[in-house]
């Protein structure tokens, strides 16, 4: 709850929550519910062990809020997605988890990445 606290002192700050905030998950997905900078990323854990509620929460509520990692070398990438992949998440939402959300919190835009002309 220290976060929730931060947040609200330094409203535009961009904080990113870790390892899926165990063992304070719910606490994690109250603060990125009610601040708009706070944010929750995914690494540390397989997402074959992701609790009900986070799957939940990214599938709907912060959708645009949850970020991928993966924890490497401990998790390789690989390893990370194929659990990923098995989870009942919408499509929409997995390109958002996978790079567009982190896009966008990052300010990694087209400006930065412009398109090659021929």
């Amino acid at each position: 709850m220290l976060v929730d606290d931060v947040a609200v002192d330094f409203p535009e700050l961009k904080i990113i929550l870790a390892h899926p905030s165990f063992p304070w998950q719910d606490e994690a997905l109250a603060v990125a519910t009610h601040k708009p900078q706070v944010h929750i990323d995914l690494s540390g854990w397989s997402p074959r062990y992701f609790p009900p509620q986070l799957v939940r929460y990214a599938n709907t509520l912060l959708q645009d809020k949850v970020l991928f990692g993966s924890d490497y070398p401990v998790i390789t990438p690989d390893r990370w997605l194929a659990d990923f992949a098995a989870l009942d998440i919408r499509p929409e939402v997995r390109a958002k988890i996978l790079k567009g959300n982190a896009v966008r919190l990052l300010g990694l835009g087209a400006r930065m990445f412009p398109r090659p002309t021929t």
